[in-house]
């Protein structure tokens, strides 16, 4: 049950401008475990369909009943939807931080989420329109934008809107899916199985020999795909929907800082509220 609430959340970051699913699942703690069931599905095929089940069922029942909400609220208070994303997102640098330090942590991996940060902003600025937009994708092109969807889903700071975008795929990828394309959906689901087996798998490796200069590369990507969250429908002036905004970009960092270790932050606040509770019997 623990896994499919979380999965619902993951699901609301995969919908949400500017995050992905794969970053809140860093943020849970299940992003390792995630791509290692994944990668390893067939080695102890029960034990981990009993733990992707449950987190990918969530995912779909937060994909489906927020969907509707987030385009919702972006269609009708685009600015506020926009800012309460953005400090819902800065709300969970300190825990993806800390689990880039997990398993120890030099100055030297520094230099790695500064260069991650440089290239994936320089790839950001520079890589729309590299590719032509695709009308018609053919068989191999389908494929392609599926094998893109999953990289971009399972590599934590990698902007899926970014991705395709670059290879001309984004326009066909949403218009697809609100048709129900199915000439384009089903080699894009072909893609898509393969990518995510065959990414996790070598994801998994990596970060099995390589964890802490693998999420500091990481982080410094996920940073980069943060100032995406607001558009040219943010602008801050002397008002009160700028006011507004920014006190809700408040109030969401405070949620998501709490929300992201709901664990340890509730220990701690049972444990003022013992500490109170002995200083008022004193008294």
């Amino acid at each position: 049950m623990i896994h499919f609430l979380k999965g619902i959340l993951v699901g609301i970051g995969g919908i949400a401008p500017g995050l992905s699913g794969s970053v809140l699942l860093v943020i849970f703690g299940l992003y390792q475990k995630t791509v290692n069931a994944i990668g390893t599905l067939f080695k102890d095929f029960k034990k981990n369909l009993m733990f992707l089940v449950p987190l990918f069922a969530g995912f779909g029942v937060g994909v489906l009943i927020f969907s509707k909400i987030v385009d919702y609220l972006l269609n009708n208070y685009e600015m506020y939807t926009r800012f309460a994303f953005l400090g819902l997102i800065i709300g969970t640098i300190p825990l993806f931080f800390k689990e880039v330090k997990k398993e120890g942590f030099k100055r030297k991996y520094y230099i790695f989420m500064i260069c991650a940060f440089i290239v994936g902003a320089i790839f950001s600025y520079f890589s729309k329109g590299i590719f032509p937009t695709v009308d018609n994708p053919n068989l191999i092109q389908s494929v392609i934008l599926g094998f893109a969807v999953a990289a971009s889903s399972i590599i934590p700071g990698v902007d899926s809107a970014v991705i395709l975008s670059t290879l001309g795929l984004y326009e066909i990828y949403v218009s697809s899916l609100a048709d129900l394309d199915f000439s384009v959906l089903i080699p894009a689901a072909f893609g898509l199985g393969i990518g995510v087996l065959f990414i996790s798998f070598v994801v998994n490796k990596i970060l099995k020999r390589f964890y802490t200069a693998s999420f500091s590369i990481i982080f410094g990507l996920f940073l980069t795909i943060i100032p995406s969250v607001l558009n040219e429908s943010c602008k801050l002036g002397n008002n009160v929907n700028s006011l507004t905004s920014i006190i809700i970009a408040v109030i969401g960092f405070f949620v998501s800082f709490f929300l992201s270790d709901i664990e340890g932050n509730t220990r701690k606040v049972k444990k003022l509220l013992r500490i109170d509770e002995t200083v008022i019997k004193t008294e």
